[in-house]
């Protein structure tokens, strides 16, 4: 025989008896025990019989579930009845109804025992569904947090991945919805700061508190331990260092401050002065803090052996234009894989772009020095969107590359910086000028040098506190160093235009 009980549950365990049941049961609010599968399991136990909890799709949540009326449940999870109560084949059955977050469903429990429901074990039952609500409208509330955060977190990674396109007037647009004012600059220094992989949920989250969302904070797409942070204010600097404090393992790396259109570059910039920052007692370096090689050519010079290098693509579409040169910076400044995962594409794609752009070069970029070169006129390039309009043009000058890197400061420049590695009786210079001349790659300089490749890696990574640089990484320290060469005559120059001797090797494309 079944009973239908419509009428209104307790609105709290205030009125049920003051037994220990009911102190087990409001520990399950624990944030600690907040588990609906096991205030299921409670709940079997403490009445001595089995519950279940279903969906209104009769998928089972939780427990163990009895023969049920699926026509009566069907009424229960409608709203169609509160509740209901049957009797039968020597047990007895309870039947609630479990009110979801989302008003349009519903779950209902089910509790079965040989022996008759007394009051104790029916209070039981109430209380225990009003627990589950309590905690599926908890979970829904974590649920939502965490889509939101998620969904937070997509669209200021999609804000950067704009900007190292040099799309700033979409970024903006992105920007302002949440955002109003963030970008609301031209300028911009770029910061990024290292943890451990397994918190760098919680140090992404301490650069924004530090910040006050003043600034762009992203994770990192392509380095677990890595949180980006576009700064549009100065004080951010001094915000975010106060977060290494005595803490071990956390360090940051900041870039000069560049137009918004040069973002990629800012972030290479960032990731070089990070690579300084581990040799420094304050885990802390800046990328203006030295001198860099273009700052000590004539500037007008310069740009002209630039716009005849780069000559190939202007007959592009300008978007296209603009795409293979973003895309060539990042990737001669990071693998193609972590490229792809900074601009949301594939790795196909960045190798196919930076092809095109070997092309239209008649380059190889598997050749450290036409790298070097390539990403020496790509920052001259880039560096016009500061210049207004006609700054720097005149007639060609003609001037080759070996003239320009042959002025009296490139040579001092070059010549300090090589002589820090004449001091280690390993002779470091002559293995790190062969494992430049194979392309960085460690086998066949050691073939050349008639040593192991083990050896060649050790030297080259005992060169890099010496010269303050990261090396084996590639990008922006390497090219340095590769210039260096080419001005004191350690390596032979690039023949740009030239052709493609053979495939990639090493660090290109990896």
């Amino acid at each position: 025989m079944a009973e239908r009980e419509d009428g209104d549950r307790p609105a709290g365990v205030r009125g049920a008896d003051s037994s220990a049941w009911a102190e087990e049961l409001l520990a399950h609010l624990r944030p600690t025990g907040r588990d609906v599968r096991r205030v299921v399991a409670w709940l079997a136990d403490a009445v001595q019989g089995t519950a279940a909890l279903q969906d209104d799709a009769g998928t089972l949540l939780a427990g163990t579930r009895p023969p049920l009326d699926d026509r009566l449940v069907a009424d229960i999870a409608a709203g169609r009845i509160a509740s209901a109560a049957w009797e039968g084949q020597g047990r007895h059955l309870r039947l609630v109804r479990v009110a979801y977050p989302d008003p349009t469903a519903a779950g209902v429990l089910a509790v079965s025992r040989q022996a008759p429901f007394d009051r104790r074990t029916a209070d039981m039952v109430t209380h225990t569904v009003q627990v589950i609500e309590l905690l599926l409208r908890a979970g829904e509330t974590t649920a939502a947090g965490r889509r939101l955060e998620r969904a937070t977190s997509d669209l200021r990674l999609a804000i950067l991945q704009l900007l190292m396109v040099e799309d700033t007037v979409s970024a903006r647009r992105v920007a302002a919805g949440l955002w109003p004012g963030l970008l609301d600059t031209d300028t911009a220094c770029v910061y990024v700061v290292e943890g451990s992989a397994e918190e760098r949920d919680r140090l992404a989250q301490e650069c924004i508190d530090a910040t006050d969302e003043r600034a762009l904070v992203v994770r990192c797409p392509a380095m677990d331990q890595h949180v980006i942070v576009v700064a549009p204010d100065e004080a951010a600097a001094g915000e975010l260092r106060s977060l290494i404090g005595p803490r071990p393992g956390i360090f940051i790396g900041g870039s000069a401050r560049q137009n918004l259109a040069r973002t990629a570059t800012a972030y290479g910039q960032a990731v070089s002065a990070l690579a300084v920052a581990h040799f420094r007692p304050d885990k802390a370096a800046v990328y203006a803090e030295r001198t860099h090689p273009e700052r000590l050519i004539d500037p007008a010079a310069l740009h002209d052996w630039t716009s005849g290098l780069l000559r190939p693509l202007d007959t592009l579409p300008h978007h296209t234009r603009a795409e293979l040169l973003a895309t060539t910076r990042l990737g001669l400044e990071f693998t193609a894989v972590n490229a792809a995962k900074v601009l949301g594409v594939s790795r196909n794609t960045v190798r196919a772009r930076m092809e095109r752009v070997e092309t239209l070069l008649r380059t190889d970029f598997s050749d450290l020095t036409a790298r070097a070169v390539v990403h020496l006129a790509l920052n001259i390039q880039v560096g016009r969107a500061d210049e207004p309009d006609g700054a720097g043009a005149r007639e060609e000058s003609g001037a080759s590359l070996r003239e320009l890197l042959s002025g009296p400061a490139m040579r001092t420049w070059a010549q300090d910086l090589l002589a820090r590695l004449d001091t280690d009786t390993r002779d470091l210079r002559r293995t790190l000028r062969a494992w430049i001349a194979e392309g960085g790659n460690a086998e066949r300089a050691a073939q050349a040098l008639g040593v192991h490749a083990q050896t060649v890696r050790e030297h080259v990574r005992s060169a890099e506190p010496v010269l303050e640089r990261q090396l084996l990484a590639g990008g922006s320290d390497l090219y340095e160093v590769v210039l260096a060469h080419l001005v004191v005559g350690d390596l032979e120059h690039p023949t740009l235009p030239g052709a493609k001797p053979g495939l990639p090797d090493s660090l290109v494309h990896r």
